[in-house]
């Protein structure tokens, strides 16, 4: 039984990865691959002899000698317990999506175009990457690369210009998420899933992630595409007056939700709905004074009728969190049957040893950079929620920071690898082939000069 599992979730897997040659949503084969794991754990639950309590955080060895009723008591108590700890991960993605969506109900990203008063192509790539680096931190790396690169069609004229733009945004998003517990789906894991804490996430990864930004951004600033200079449309003001007011407001509302979970150790989800009711009060507030006060268009009269939180939660990403559902559900199966702890094994003992000590064990630096090399063919979330499943390391250990890095960066290494390489390629319609020769190699290098900066810094601090 355990066979066909593994067998399950690697078509499943693959299907996931295949899914623009497929033209099938990752969410489908996602949410099928869940639903008939579990399934089959249930049929065959009189077979397994191990099984993982996560409830106790214990491997029970004796779970043969357990009786019929006994064992599907303790599966759905497990299925329960894994389906509470993801909806934590997706209730904070719905907030945090959700007050993204309110901010742009008020145009409040425009003001973010009032930054680029330059027309120098160089000075524009630097200004966009320290954008992207800064703002995927805050309102995590898919959201920031939507906004920016809908900022950048507004600028830049050029289509084949904007596609090198696109491609050294990508790579500064997926950075800019890598040490932010709030800017990667990844690291919001690690950070739900108390591996890793706000304060030390920024202590050992920022470094590391600007340099994975800046060494990329730099050389590109070399080449022919980004030389001279570009004509730049005049400045747009926002549709409405509240724009700027209500992005600093969600912005920092999201900025809030560490500071609250460090003052009264609850878990995140419950910052980021008082922070989502801040600035749903104040947007209900700033809408009726909206309309009441302007000469609105037929538009702006359908508008009326809906507050703008009805409206932001039109707008969300649903496919992506159910697609979250299925990948962290299918892979706490294989969990509660102590696979992932019996890889981790074999990845231990496996791999040569250079690095990263803990706990009187040892896991290879090399196991981590292959995680981030395999983020950008197969998607990162599930190689994380993996990695949760096979190492027990305690809290802020560095293998957590390392794997940060590694999945939160080296998506960017394929414009597949990422949910940030994605939304550009579908905004741009970027060839994959194009991206692979022309910005690859520059996530590549800037992938491998962050790791080194955190070995180092890991080896002398």
């Amino acid at each position: 039984m355990e066979t066909l599992l593994v067998v399950i979730f690697v078509i499943g897997y693959l299907a996931i990865t295949l899914e623009h040659n497929l033209k099938i949503d990752k969410l489908i084969p996602a949410l099928a691959m869940m639903a008939v794991m579990w399934a089959l754990m249930s049929f065959g639950i009189d077979g397994f002899t191990t099984w993982f309590d996560s409830g106790a955080h214990h491997l029970l060895e004796n779970f043969g000698t357990f009786g019929h009723e006994e064992k599907m008591e303790l599966l759905e108590e497990t299925l329960l317990h894994h389906l509470g700890k993801t909806a934590e991960i997706l209730v904070f993605l719905l907030g945090a999506m959700t007050i993204v969506e309110i901010i742009d109900y008020f145009d409040g990203f425009s003001t973010i175009k009032s930054f680029v008063k330059t027309r120098s192509k160089k000075k524009i790539l630097w200004i966009f990457s320290f954008l992207a680096f800064i703002l995927s931190a805050i309102i995590d790396n898919l959201t920031a690369t939507i906004v920016l690169i809908s900022i950048l069609q507004k600028i830049v004229k050029d289509r084949d210009v904007r596609l090198w733009y696109a491609g050294l945004i990508i790579i500064a998003a997926n950075a800019g998420g890598a040490w932010s517990p709030i800017g990667d789906v990844t690291t919001t894991m690690l950070w739900i899933g108390d591996k890793v804490s706000t304060a030390m996430l920024i202590e050992h990864l920022l470094v590391p992630s600007l340099v994975c930004m800046v060494i990329p951004s730099f050389i590109a600033s070399f080449l022919p595409a980004f030389k001279g200079q570009i004509d730049v449309e005049d400045e747009e003001t926002s549709k409405s007056k509240f724009g700027p007011t209500m992005l600093y407001l969600g912005l920092g509302a999201i900025v809030f939700v560490p500071i609250f979970k460090t003052i009264t150790h609850l878990p995140p989800y419950v910052g980021m709905m008082l922070s989502l009711a801040v600035v749903s009060t104040f947007a209900e507030i700033y809408s009726s004074s909206k309309f009441s006060i302007s000469n609105v268009d037929q538009d702006s009269d359908d508008h009326a009728h809906h507050s703008p939180v009805h409206s932001a939660l039109t707008k969300i990403e649903l496919p992506s969190i159910l697609f979250f559902l299925g990948i962290l559900m299918a892979v706490a199966s294989l969990e509660s049957l102590g696979m992932l702890f019996n890889f981790a094994e074999g990845l231990k003992q496996g791999m040569p040893l250079i690095g990263t000590e803990m706990a009187g064990t040892q896991v290879s630096d090399l196991v981590v950079l292959l995680l981030g090399v395999g983020s950008a063919v197969i998607d990162n979330v599930p190689l994380v929620a993996a990695s949760l499943g096979m190492f027990s390391e305690p809290l802020d250990d560095q293998l957590w920071h390392f794997i940060a890095y590694s999945a939160g960066t080296g998506g960017s290494m394929l414009i597949i690898g990422s949910a940030a390489g994605v939304v550009a390629m579908g905004m741009e319609k970027i060839d994959f082939f194009w991206y692979l020769k022309k910005i690859s190699w520059l996530a590549f290098v800037g992938f491998l000069a962050g790791a080194i900066c955190y070995m180092v810094m890991r080896y002398l601090f």
